[in-house]
């Protein structure tokens, strides 16, 4: 990609919202991936892929693809 807010534009409409990922070496990029206007994923990863579970965390997803959670995002919408 040549324009990350194009890639966000693109990224965060999308109905799958279970985890997401990142490969840059540009440090600002990566913390706005991460941030709360970047990724709106449950999961954001940077330089590593989506493994699809994260040990030690309640693993519900966001939006289409996700099982819900009672304190989750989708819960007071």
């Amino acid at each position: 990609y040549s324009d990350f807010d194009a890639v966000l534009d693109e990224h965060n409409p999308l109905g799958a919202g279970l985890s997401s990922s990142i490969f840059t070496r540009d440090l600002q990029e990566s913390e706005r991936f991460l941030g709360v206007d970047g990724s709106d994923c449950g999961i954001a990863n940077v330089n590593i892929g989506t493994s699809g579970a994260e040990i030690g965390g309640a693993f519900g997803g966001e939006k289409e693809t996700g099982g819900g959670r009672e304190s989750g995002s989708d819960a007071w919408k």
